[in-house]
């Protein structure tokens, strides 16, 4: 049993012990969220799979998950646990979800507008680094946008970045 923690310490926790029960089922373990909504404490394992999620894959990794949960036992709080996908317009949160996904259409929205005061764009992944992704410009910009145009956006100032997937 380790120390009960809270926030990111739980999710590293539980990243670390969700990991390697993922894989084992030939899935990916995409994201572990730990939030309160309203009153209420949720723990969110998020796994993938090339060929897609089912709901066979999510109770699978949920039973897996369970006992060595318990055991651990991370969280002060009472919490509910959900195995999920990370579905369509999935959030990319971690550098390898932006690797994945460099040349893909992604939406972007900002804690703050750009100087011409747009606060969402869809366009597309260009590059990224540890401090700034760069995208192209695309119908979000304006109607006089230049789609060859580049913009760098330090990561800073992103409040998410979403996958795509309505795009034709």
């Amino acid at each position: 049993m380790i120390k009960k923690t809270h926030g990111n310490n739980v999710v590293s926790a539980v990243w670390s012990l969700a990991q390697p029960i993922a894989k084992s089922l030939g899935l990916e373990l995409w994201d572990v969220k730990f939030v309160k909504e309203g009153p209420e404490y949720y723990l969110r394992i998020f796994i993938d799979s090339d060929s897609g999620v089912t709901i066979d894959d999510c109770e699978k990794m949920s039973r897996a998950v369970d006992k060595p949960l318990d055991e651990l036992d991370p969280i002060v709080q009472n919490y509910c646990l959900e195995v999920c996908s990370p579905g369509v317009n999935r959030e990319l949160t971690r550098d390898e979800h932006l690797e994945k996904f460099v040349g893909h259409k992604i939406i972007v929205r900002l804690i703050r507008p750009l100087e011409d005061g747009v606060k969402e764009l869809n366009c597309t992944l260009a590059a990224f680094n540890k401090d700034e992704i760069k995208v192209s410009c695309c119908e979000s910009c304006d109607d006089s946008c230049d789609s060859s145009r580049e913009i760098c956006i330090l990561r800073k100032n992103i409040a998410f970045i979403k996958l795509d997937d309505f795009d034709d």
